[in-house]
């Protein structure tokens, strides 16, 4: 599919951390043949004039971006450490070889050793001498919660609670992506302002200890009223076409492959 625009941001995944269909399940979301039922792992890719970077590596990455013929990937934000937002990484590798320099990573702390600890393998560089590309060529770049730059696009952070767990989420321009959340503290709210677009977590219709549901997603558009909002992080619990007809006007839910120009 070409691009539309100029910057854009492109959701690759949209799915909890089973993805649609969940192995073993039989439902009608799952056994649909309705494709944006079909949901792989979250994760964002963002174009911009300067190159491409990504919002996580879910591990469906590489089948991700084969699918939105992503040729190459210079950097990644991510959101938290855990399994299905982290667990792609290594299909980074073959962007530093290319690149013939390190793909940056930005993350909080906790975050980088949890990449340290999950990948070990990756900053063993006597792993790498034993033949040209085997380790991924990575570099950490250490965020909290002040802007920073990456590809000329100004990011940023914005603390979220995903259960007891700080996570980040990411505004870019009047673009904000806020998936894993179910909770977003009292300072965080003024950088929801004025959004043309809001990405949100809304994992089913019943609360959930560390997501948000569809009423709880439905309370921030509320507050914040974005010009749209596309709701992400869906479970098998809601179809796409049933859960957009009663949705209100300016809400839907997201689906893998969405383009949105920012």
């Amino acid at each position: 599919m070409p691009f539309q625009s100029e910057r854009e941001l492109i959701l690759l995944g949209t799915g909890t951390s089973h993805g649609v269909p969940v192995i073993g399940c039989h439902c009608e979301v799952c056994e649909s043949t309705e494709p944006r039922n079909h949901r792989t792992r979250t994760g964002v890719a963002i174009r911009t004039p300067q190159g491409t970077f990504l919002i996580d590596t879910s591990p469906e990455l590489r089948i991700q971006l084969l699918r939105e013929k992503i040729d190459l990937v210079e950097a990644v934000l991510y959101t938290h450490g855990h399994a299905d937002h982290l667990f792609g990484l290594d299909d980074l590798r073959v962007f530093g070889y290319r690149m013939e320099r390190s793909v940056v990573l930005h993350c909080e702390e906790n975050v980088e050793q949890q990449i340290r600890t999950c990948f070990s393998y990756a900053f063993n560089q006597s792993a790498n001498d034993l033949h040209h590309g085997a380790i991924p060529l990575l570099e950490f770049q250490r965020i909290g919660l002040e802007p920073f730059e990456v590809l000329g696009e100004r990011i940023q952070p914005i603390r979220l609670m995903h259960g007891r767990l700080p996570v980040l989420g990411f505004r870019i321009g009047n673009v904000a992506f806020c998936t894993d959340v179910s909770l977003i503290p009292d300072e965080s709210w003024p950088l929801l302002e004025g959004l043309e677009v809001l990405i949100v977590d809304a994992l089913r219709d019943q609360p959930h200890a560390t997501h948000f549901g569809i009423p709880q997603a439905l309370e921030v558009v509320e507050r914040v009223r974005p010009g749209k909002t596309y709701l992400t992080h869906v479970s098998h619990y809601l179809d796409y076409t049933s859960t957009n007809a009663r949705l209100p006007a300016g809400v839907e839910l997201a689906y893998d492959s969405l383009r949105i120009p920012y």
